[in-house]
Parts: structure tokens; sequence; C-alpha cells
């Protein structure tokens, strides 16, 4: 949910075009939800919510490998000819079995065992940052290593983008990269209206 969430402000993609979604629905982001996980249906359910197609990828991830709500969905997937990937933290996982390119991050037993919120969420989070950087690196929303449509939603992101301007165009007066910034509304446009 969180690597979702922040696929607009960095990269400037439309919300919806990068979902997180988690057994027992939102609620469940601040609320544990427990018995949720163990609907063998519901994941699939949950998907079809955001009408999903052949032209989508769903990533079922489960610190275990064997959460029922993430097996069922990915199971439903193929069945449907979507593609799909997975993120475990136990070799050999039964999520595993059901997603088209899986990922089995071993990470060895928890500090607090069971918790699985500490070593196998960090790496899965680890993960899920490589994946969603690299399809956006490939969706041409970077630029070297620059967040050149990022959303402009506070100070420090419009000074980040004027200091971009200026260092990719030449530009040296602030207040001039600044306003072609705010005029364009992304540091791509802004560059591509100086250099091009």
């Amino acid at each position: 949910m969180l690597d979702a969430s922040e696929i607009p402000p960095t990269y400037g993609m439309p919300p919806g075009v990068v979902i997180g979604v988690i057994a027992g629905g939102n609620k469940a982001i601040t609320t544990p939800v427990e018995n949720a996980e163990d609907d063998e249906e519901q994941g699939w359910n949950d998907l079809k919510e955001h009408k999903i197609t052949e032209k989508d990828v769903v990533v079922g991830v489960a610190a275990s490998g064997t959460t029922p709500y993430v097996i069922g969905a990915l199971r439903h997937c193929q069945e449907n000819n979507i593609v799909t990937g997975s993120i475990v933290c136990n070799p050999d996982a039964d999520v595993s079995k059901v997603a088209n390119h899986p990922i089995e991050v071993i990470v060895g037993p928890e500090f607090v065992t069971g918790s699985t919120r500490m070593k196998s969420g960090t790496a899965q989070k680890l993960v899920l940052n490589m994946i969603s950087t690299s399809v956006m690196i490939q969706l041409g929303r970077v630029e070297g290593n620059r967040m050149v449509n990022m959303q402009l939603t506070n100070d420090k992101l419009i000074d980040r983008g004027t200091r971009m301007i200026m260092e990719r165009t030449g530009i040296t007066d602030y207040e001039k990269a600044k306003k072609l910034l705010i005029e364009k509304g992304s540091v791509k446009l802004a560059i591509d209206a100086v250099l091009i």
C-alpha cells in the first residue's frame, strides 16, 4: 500500500495505475482485520473491483507464502491470463507456485518469532521499491536519476524542481526557472520547453 501510494507524487502517474489491495480493505491499513487473509476468494473479488484485465500485472505479497487471500487471488489471475508475480520470505512457498514470476527473499527467522513486519516486511518493501522504480524508469518517468515528473505539492519539491531545471538548462536565475516550472507544471515539460 505504501509503495503504491508514493507512485503519483514521486513519478506523476495518475492514481489507479499502481494500486495496493490488502486483505480486510483500507480499514486494515490502520486496524488489523486478521481473519480477512484466510478467505481464498476475497483477494480475487477485491481485484475485480478495480476492473482488472489481462493488461495488468498482479504481485502477491505474503511473508510466509501461505496466505490464502494472496494464493486465491493469484490463482484466479492465472486462470484469467493475467501475469502474476509474488514476493515471499520462505523457500518453495505455496504462493510462489501460483506466480509466473516468484521472488523469494530468504531473510531467516524474525527477531520476534512470527512478527513478519520486521525483516520480512522490510525486505518485501525493498523489492517492491525496486520493481516500481524499474517500471517507472522504463515508462520514461525518470531521466537520469531525477524525478522529472514529480507532483509539485510543496515548497521543498518546487525548490528541488527549480534547481533541476537550472542544472539541466543552464538558466542561472532561480526565479525565472521557478516561474517556468510553475507555468509548465513539471520539471520535464519545463526542461523540454527550453531545450527542444
